[in-house]
Parts: structure tokens; sequence; C-alpha cells
């Protein structure tokens, strides 16, 4: 009996947490000695012919496929082949994509024997053994809908909550995990009834013993694991654990292991804050999913949120400077027309986030928004990821609109690699909203939008719009562009539009020859020659200084080098040639 737990990621450095669960509870739990388990993963970038391929070439006994918003089209595409290929393979299917509408997913795919509906450890052991000839009959096995030999469909009493300190950890093996993001469970289920997202409909929260949390994560830090990113919900609805969690990895860290958690900001107390701060800088990310500052809106999506506890913690945070925070908006939500979205953007903006995401309202099967449609006059996609295209406060002319915006912000801002120009380009602009919808406009004018454009592209598009402008010095602009493009990286061929470099080629044959031998501003290059140590640091004049920028030490937060004035460099050192 070989069983394939197969996921579709939506990138290669994802990897699938549910999967890996599900074969760990079912290797652990077995009565007796459990079947062949293995799991496949893919991603959907790969040609759906690849996959079916690879399948057919694991010849197995039953296939169960993990269906998520990301994935389920390439899924039901390979539903439709699978059995041309594979006939006598039993196909089953498990996930938040179809366990809201299973009997429908049935009824449209007659080859699924049958859907995994909710949490499925111990679904899924009870299946191993139903499909050996043991243990419980279908109709036993709570929490699935299959199909009878009449050809109907029966949909068995949900399962009991799971035990959660019961899962077995599922990464004592990293080699499948080289280079990919580790995704780590320590809660399930969430306190808040958001409308917009399932994780309302499950209310049994419910938390991993935090013994073992501690002896997992000090597994990662052993290993020196690069990221770990919570799936937990609401990371810190509750204080004594996100308080124990937080101070053993401070506690325990080496200087390698970054840790992402989704929060809710406004629950962070004062004891929290003070912990965060004490944190190495890149030791953890927050991501705060603000979604508007409506407050119909908020209380009409059922969100429980202070908004002036929100941006008085996010500064809190910020002023520290050592964690990245990453804050999220989302269009289409009701009573938010365009007025009012930008009114939420700017508010979120002021917050200076190190990323803002602005996404798009996705209507979720088996949530409370998917209820409410007719009232909200929501019209979206049939397809996945069923992205909202209109309500009855906002057109899809404005949603157009946003998603220029959108695009505008995910290149000029989240990137970071425009910080300091686009910080001084505000202020030619009443509010930071009209400054990306003025962007974007300019992108749609000149034929911009739907083309890949490198790099420098992006700086010498930004440096053509700014000079449209009008503005009272471009000249200015010009100086923080290159500011900006020397932080991020010693660039071979200066670009065009930046002019030639104002260091004379004598004046930095000086300086590094200097270094070489004193190293006064780089201590820790002993060992490097003044040609090796101009290839790794760039001289660079702005604003009537002299800068040296540094390229082996970077900002943990934005990857920023380091940046040391050396305009006095010959006095200071008291060099002289």
């Amino acid at each position: 009996m070989k069983i394939l737990l197969t996921a579709i990621n939506a990138k290669y450095i994802h990897s699938n947490l549910a999967v890996y669960s599900l074969r760990a509870y079912a290797q652990k739990y077995a009565e007796n000695q459990a079947p062949e388990i293995q799991i496949k993963e893919y991603t959907i970038n790969q040609p759906v012919d690849e996959i079916l391929m690879d399948l057919y070439g694991e010849h197995p006994d039953v296939i169960c496929l993990s269906c998520y918003l990301w994935n389920i089209t390439y899924v039901e595409m390979l539903l439709e082949e699978l059995p041309k290929v594979l006939p006598d393979t039993r196909l089953w299917l498990g996930g938040p994509e179809v366990s809201y509408n299973a009997p429908q997913m049935l009824g449209e795919y007659p080859m699924v024997e049958g859907i995994m509906c909710g949490e499925g450890e111990e679904t899924f052991l009870e299946l191993t053994e139903y499909f050996r000839g043991q243990g419980k009959r279908l109709e036993e096995i709570r929490g699935i809908a299959f199909r009878m030999l009449s050809g109907s469909v029966k949909v068995n009493a949900a399962r009991k909550i799971l035990d959660l300190s019961t899962v077995p950890f599922v990464y004592e093996d990293l080699e499948n995990f080289q280079n990919r993001i580790i995704y780590y469970e320590s809660s399930r289920g969430c306190p808040f009834s958001c409308s917009y997202c399932l994780s309302s409909v499950d209310k049994t929260l419910r938390f991993r013993e935090i013994e073992l949390v501690k002896r997992e994560l000090q597994f990662f830090i052993d290993h020196e694991v690069p990221q770990v990113k919570f799936v937990d919900r609401t990371f810190n609805c509750r204080h004594d654990h996100a308080m124990a969690v937080w101070s053993y990895i401070r506690e325990h860290d080496r200087g390698k292991t970054n840790f992402h958690f989704e929060i809710a900001a406004d629950l962070l107390n004062e004891e929290e804050i003070r912990l965060i701060n004490s944190m190495r800088p890149g030791l953890i990310q927050l991501e705060i999913g603000v979604q508007s500052t409506n407050e119909r809106t908020i209380r009409e999506i059922r969100r429980s949120m202070k908004t002036e506890q929100v941006k008085e913690t996010v500064a809190r945070i910020r002023g520290r400077g050592n964690v990245h925070q990453h804050l999220d908006l989302i269009a289409g939500l009701p009573y938010e027309d365009y007025a009012s979205f930008a009114a939420s953007f700017n508010e979120v903006y002021s917050m200076r986030p190190e990323q803002l995401q602005l996404g798009f309202l996705k209507v979720l099967k088996g949530s409370l928004m998917q209820e409410k449609t007719g009232e909200y006059e929501l019209f979206y996609q049939d397809r996945p990821p069923y992205e909202v295209l209109s309500t009855r406060w906002l057109s899809y002319g404005d949603i157009i609109r946003l998603k220029k915006v959108e695009e505008m912000v995910e290149v000029y801002y989240n990137s970071a690699q425009f910080a300091n120009t686009m910080r001084e380009l505000e202020k030619e602009f009443d509010s930071p909203f009209e400054m990306y919808e003025a962007m974007g406009r300019y992108y749609e004018e000149n034929g911009l939008f739907g083309v890949s454009h490198s790099r420098i592209s992006r700086y010498e598009i930004l440096y053509r719009f700014i000079c449209g402008l009008d503005v009272k010095d471009p000249e200015e602009y010009r100086g923080w562009l290159t500011l900006d493009l020397y932080l991020r990286d010693n660039v071979r061929n200066r670009p065009g539009f930046l002019g030639e470099n104002s260091v004379k080629k004598e004046d930095a044959a000086a300086f590094y020859k200097m270094e070489a031998q004193e190293h006064f501003y780089l201590r820790d290059y002993e060992g490097y020659d003044s040609r090796q140590i101009r290839k790794m640091t760039h001289l660079e004049r702005f604003r009537g200084k002299l800068l040296l920028f540094d390229y082996r030490h970077r900002d943990p937060l934005n990857s920023d080098a380091a940046v040391q004035d050396v305009t006095g460099w010959r006095s200071v050192t008291g060099w002289e040639q």
C-alpha cells in the first residue's frame, strides 16, 4: 500500500506543513505497521503535465491532494487527467478550499472518492487503516465526505478538536527543507470573528504545550535555520504563551535565525513591548493586519481593533529600529469607498512600516463575507482566488485604479530600494496615496505596466517621473537616487542618468591605499589590499559629504550597506601622500 500526500505550493521556497503533519501523525499512532506514506511537493510554476508524469511514475495506490486557494485550479486539472493514466489509483482531497463545499466538489469531480474536511491528522490516520482494509468503515470515520456505492454523497459528523501537543514534530530531518521557509505551529484557531477569514469559523483555540514548543525552537536555533514562520493566526492572543516563546528565543538566540509572527498590535502590553525592544535586530519580524482604519468598516467585518493603540504600538516598536514590521490593508471591504480607502492607506503609511501590503478582498468559501454578497452588492471572480471585482461602495474602475497603486507601492516602497528618494518625493504631494496614484498614471500613460523592468530601469523611470513634476531642483533628487542605489549595491556600470562619480580617481586611490595600511574606518578589513577593499566598498559624494558604503556590513532589516561619513579623512587620519 503506497499513499502519496501531494502538495502544490505557490513557490519553491514554501513548504506544506499540513502534509508533513498528516504523515508524522499517521506513522506515530498507527496500531499496526504504518503503510508507505510519501510526500510529493510541486509548485504552481511547474507545468501540469510535468506533475502528472511524476505522479504516474510513483504508481501509488492512493493520492491525497492538499487544496488551497492558490493551487485549486491545478488540482482540478490534475483530477481530470489522473484517472486516465492511473485508473486504479484512489483520489482523496483535503484542505480549506474543499472543506466547506465538499458535496459540491464530489458532485463536480466523480473521480474523487472522498474529502477530508477540517483538521486532518486523526482523520487521515483512520483513512490509512481503511485503505488497507482495517479499522473503521467510511461511514464511521468522522470529518469526511465521501461517495457511497449508490453514487450519493454522505457528509459525516465533524471530528472533535485535536490536542495540538500530540502532533509530532515534523522537522527532525531538515534535508528536504534546505533553502526553504520553515512553517511552525504553536496554536490553532483564532479568538476573533473577522467576516472575511476562515479562521473565524474555527473557534476552538488551543495551544501546543510550551515546554514542547521550547524544545522545538531550540532545534531550529541549533540548526541555524534562516527563517521560521509561525502560522498561528494571532500569535499574541494569549499573553503568557507569547511571553514564553519570545523570552526563549531572545535568551537562546545565536544570531542566525529569524522568527516571523502574525500579531494583533493593539493586544501588545507594556511587558511584551519592552521584551520586543530588547531583542537583537532581525531576530523577529511582525505582520500586523490593520485591514482598514474606517471605524464603520471595522465594526462591520467584526474585527476587534483599536486603531490609535495600533499606531502607538507600531511607533514604539519602530522607534527601537530592531524589528521589521509588515502592515496589511484590504481593499473591497464593506463601507470602504475609494476616498475612505485612500484615508486608510495614508494613516497606515504614516506608521512607516518596513512593508505595506495593499491586498484585495478574497471571498472565501464558508466565510461570513460570502453569505453577505447580496447585501454588499459584492461581485467577485468565480475562479480562484475569488478576488473582489466591485462592491456597493467601490466600482470595478476603482479596483483597477487601486491595482496600479498597489504595484507602485510594491516596487517603490516595499522593495526598500528607493526609501530616501520616496521620503523626499512625498513632500511634493498632498498625501502619500496621491503620490502613488500619480506614479501609476505615469506608468499607464507611458505604457510601462506589463513590462519586465530591470532594477536600474526602475530608477531611470522614477527620475523621469520626478523631472516631469516640475520640481525645484531635479539635481537634488538625482543625489537621493544615487544614495539609494549605492546603499543596496556597488554597481559596476554606473547608470548614465546619475552622471559621473564626483570622487576623483586619485583621491579614491589615496583613500584606499590609506585604508589598506591603517584600517582607520574599515577596522575588520585586515588582510585585504586596496584593490580588494575597493571592490567591497564604494565612495560617493552626497550633499557636500564624502560617504563610504560598506557592503560587508548591512542593516539586518532592509539590507542597506553600512555608511560612514569620511569627508575629512585626510585631516582626521593625518594621512599624507
